[in-house]
């Protein structure tokens, strides 16, 4: 089992000792996403593939937390942001902007990468080290930027 899935079930087991109804639900709800892609791929997650599920379940509570707002939900605003305090705290640090273009450049280099058709060799050695630390759309649209 992964490092980061053990961690995930020892905090659930730790938030049911503590009677922390919400960072339980949480907990559950990531344990959840977790099972359900072990089962529709039946494989085993490792870091990589959790940390995947991690960064999408991040990007959907920023989604809903936009629409709450929008709606004038402040109610379910605060549930999301609460929900996503706790995803985020599982994912790495996040890069900035300008380490995520160094990384293409290295990247560009690395794969001698000359037009956009070569754009998937690039993100193909851009991904794993990117994953759940920097918006992957945003790094496509970097890439194309960055390529001759």
């Amino acid at each position: 089992m992964s490092g980061l899935k053990t961690r995930i079930l020892d905090d659930v087991k730790a938030a049911m000792r503590a009677q922390d109804k919400e960072r339980l639900g949480t907990l559950r709800l990531i344990s959840a996403g977790i099972k359900q892609r072990e089962v529709d791929e039946r494989i085993q997650l490792d870091d990589t593939h959790v940390l995947a599920v991690l960064d999408k379940m991040a990007r959907q509570h920023r989604d809903s937390i936009a629409q709450f707002e929008s709606a004038g939900r402040h109610d379910l605003v605060k549930k999301e942001q609460s929900e996503l305090s706790v995803v985020i705290s599982y994912l790495p640090q996040p890069l900035s902007e300008a380490e995520v273009v160094d990384l293409i450049k290295a990247a560009i280099t690395e794969t001698g990468a000359a037009s956009a058709k070569d754009m998937g060799k690039v993100m193909g050695i851009l991904k794993p080290k990117v994953q759940g630390r920097f918006d992957m759309g945003k790094v496509g649209g970097m890439v194309k930027g960055l390529l001759p």
